[in-house]
């Protein structure tokens, strides 16, 4: 590089560019940046060819050496002159390395690193929000190996900001469309912003490998990176007030969200087309209100009538209907399925084969009135309940549990209903 040059052509005079804190790094690599100058010097189509042959050599990993004949053929699509002619270019730059001794090319160092560098910009390039992800894997990479760059967190921080402001924008604005982009463009980068975090986390926990300013830095990064954790709440809050605020089209299912959306898929061609119709009649007064005069007339002539004309006197007073006619029709049935399985029983039967219904509400309703057989009550009551209870049989429940497994029971307590005798029935069950 001509200094001399350097200095006539783009600085003032007396300004040397080794006393540029910015520009001194940058000498310092220049020969690392001269990768990269020798690969996208000129065209686009030499670029591509370029870095083709340079990522096809890289990519063999098990045999990183290759002969001029391995080229030739390898490269066999390519014009023969063309494929000289970069070949020489990547070898004269120092991206290719001839070894005298074997008669191989591989790859330098400066461009196993360009390779490097260009494949993760590659795979990143590809991921909504790949630029945070981007920047993410670079500090990953420097954290891992003790070497922080505050240049890439800076880097993250400038983004991140960027990234903020837009979405505080979209929510000020009030616009849906806006918040809807902007809640979708936060959803591209939020596992991003998640691993972030975590790698923020690990970074400021380590106060010894890192400086002073560049710890300051990450502690900006992770304060920004919880705000942005805490913009999707705050997306669909907004979004619930709108919601509630939007104005509605009568009963035709519309808002005024609808109309934005479809007047925004309009080009200008079709919005000049539909604004040249709608003002070709020019609009009056009375069309304006007359959905509103309409509707006070319309009260005016029928409503007011029809109210006027109503029964509004309230209804005689009635008996209330006997006690027994108030049981649901279901529990009758349900009742007399159980009366019909008690009458089955000879002698005595189990609970697990009497109780069990097709449901287990029924089982329920089936076990609370078993329960009541033989109840005192009974003798002084009318109705099916109470003739029920009067029905001549025991109950005997013991302290075990017997597995039943099936209409929604998994056991229940061990019991038998015994049917009594007729002296025993007489007597009272005693």
């Amino acid at each position: 590089m001509d200094f001399d040059l350097l200095t006539e052509n783009f600085f003032r005079p007396g300004v040397l560019p080794e006393d540029l804190p910015a520009l001194f790094p940058l000498l310092q690599a220049r020969a690392s940046l001269a990768a990269f100058i020798a690969l996208f010097h000129g065209g686009d189509e030499e670029v591509l060819i370029r870095l083709l042959v340079l990522r096809e050599i890289g990519a063999r990993g098990d045999a990183p050496h290759w002969s001029p004949q391995q080229l030739k053929s390898h490269f066999a699509y390519l014009d023969e002159t063309k494929l000289n002619t970069v070949m020489h270019r990547l070898r004269t730059k120092g991206l290719l390395v001839w070894d005298a001794e074997t008669s191989y090319y591989q790859i330098s160092s400066d461009g196993r690193m360009a390779l490097s560098a260009l494949s993760t910009l590659i795979k990143f390039r590809s991921d909504d929000g790949g630029e945070i992800g981007y920047i993410s894997s670079q500090l990953a990479a420097g954290q891992a190996v003790g070497r922080i760059s505050e240049e890439d967190l800076q880097h993250l921080l400038s983004r991140l900001n960027e990234l903020q402001q837009e979405f505080n924008t979209a929510v000020v604005s009030g616009s849906v469309s806006r918040i809807e982009k902007a809640e979708k463009k936060l959803n591209s980068v939020i596992a991003w912003v998640e691993k972030g975090t975590e790698i923020i986390k690990l970074i400021t926990a380590d106060t010894v490998n890192i400086d002073l300013a560049t710890h300051r830095v990450a502690q900006k990064i992770g304060q920004v990176q919880s705000r942005m954790l805490r913009m999707s709440s705050v997306f669909q809050r907004t979004l619930g007030q709108m919601e509630r605020q939007k104005v509605h089209l009568g009963a035709s299912g519309l808002s005024s969200t609808d109309i934005n959306s479809w007047l925004r898929s309009k080009s200008a061609a079709g919005l000049a087309e539909l604004l040249d119709k709608s003002f070709r009649i020019p609009l009056k007064k009375g069309f304006v209100l007359g959905d509103i005069c309409l509707d006070v007339a319309e009260y005016e002539l029928v409503e007011r009538v029809r109210d006027a004309a109503a029964e509004t006197a309230l209804p005689g007073e009635l008996s209330a209907p006997p006690v027994e006619h108030l049981v649901a029709r279901e529990n009758d049935l349900a009742l007399q399925e159980l009366q019909q399985r008690l009458e089955e029983i000879v002698t005595e039967a189990p609970l697990s084969q009497v109780i069990p219904a097709e449901s287990f509400e029924q089982a329920c309703y089936r076990l609370s009135m078993v329960a009541m057989l033989g109840d005192e009550k009974s003798t002084k009551s009318a109705g099916s309940i109470a003739e029920f209870m009067r029905s001549p049989f025991k109950l005997r429940v013991t302290e075990g549990r017997v597995l039943v497994a099936e209409r929604g029971i998994k056991d229940m307590s061990e019991g038998w209903l015994s049917r009594l005798a007729q002296h025993e029935e007489a007597s009272g069950g005693d």
